[in-house]
C-alpha cells in the first residue's frame, strides 16, 4: 500500500479520504496563508499581471503548504506522498467580484451568509500533490447556489459554530446542507477535496487510487 499524508487540520477532508478507501496520515503545515498571498500579489503587481485570480490563489496555498509539511512534518518520513489542500469562494456581484475564505468571526459569518443567499459562488479548491521529485497540481471549481435563508436561519446557523471552521463559511456534507439547493460540479470539491481530481493526479506520478487502498478494502 502506498501511504499518503494529508497536509490538513480539515476533518471533512480527512472524511472524504476514508471514505474512499485511504487511510492518510494527517501533519498540519504551519504556513503563513495572507504572508504567502500578500507576497504573490506584490510579485504579480511587479510583473504586470494584476490581480491574482482565487483559482490560482488556492493552488498557490496548498503547494505552501504540501511543501511546508515535506520538509518539516516527521510524519512526511513515513509517506510516499503528501497532498496539500486549500478552498476559498468566489462570489459575483455588483460591486464586483468578492473572493472569502474562512470567517473570522461570527459576525463576519453571519455578514457573508447575508451577501450570500439567494445567489451563486464558485468554489474553488486547490490540490498539489508532491511524490518525492515529482510535484503536480491543479484546482477544483464547483458552482454552488445557495436558498435563501432568513435572518433568524442565519443566525441559528453561525450560533452553531460550524460556519466559522470552513471556507465560505458552509458545508454541503453538515448542517449547512439544507441550505446549499444546488450544486453542478464535483461535490467532492465543495467538501474540500475532489476524488476525481486526485484520482488525475495520481495517475500523472505513476499511480491509482487501488494503490492506496488500505488492507479493509484490499481484502
Amino acid at each position: 500500500m502506498t501511504t499518503l499524508l494529508l497536509a490538513s487540520a480539515s476533518p471533512a477532508r480527512l472524511a472524504t479520504l476514508r471514505s474512499a478507501g485511504i487511510e492518510p496520515l494527517v501533519a498540519v503545515s504551519s504556513v503563513d496563508e495572507p504572508a504567502v498571498l500578500a507576497r504573490a500579489a506584490e510579485e504579480a503587481a511587479a510583473a504586470g499581471l494584476g490581480t491574482l485570480p482565487a483559482a490560482e490563489q488556492v493552488l498557490l496555498l496548498a503547494r505552501a503548504k504540501a511543501r511546508d509539511v515535506v520538509a518539516s512534518a516527521p510524519a512526511a518520513a513515513q509517506a510516499d506522498l503528501v497532498l496539500g489542500c486549500d478552498s476559498m469562494l468566489e462570489l459575483d456581484g455588483g460591486a464586483g467580484v468578492e473572493v472569502v475564505g474562512r470567517p473570522v468571526d461570527a459576525a463576519d459569518a453571519v455578514a457573508r451568509w447575508r451577501s450570500m443567499r439567494g445567489r451563486s459562488g464558485r468554489l474553488h479548491t486547490g490540490h498539489w500533490l508532491v511524490r518525492g521529485a515529482h510535484q503536480v497540481g491543479a484546482t477544483s471549481t464547483t458552482l454552488v447556489h445557495f436558498a435563501d435563508l432568513s435572518d433568524a436561519e442565519i443566525d441559528a446557523y453561525v450560533a452553531t459554530g460550524e460556519p466559522l471552521r470552513v471556507a465560505g463559511a458552509f458545508t454541503v456534507d453538515g448542517l449547512g446542507g439544507p441550505f446549499v439547493t444546488g450544486i453542478e460540479g464535483d461535490h467532492h470539491g465543495v467538501v474540500g477535496l475532489s476524488l476525481p481530481l486526485l484520482r488525475d493526479l495520481l495517475a500523472r506520478v505513476g499511480l491509482t487510487v487501488p494503490d492506496l487502498w488500505d488492507a479493509t478494502v484490499r481484502a
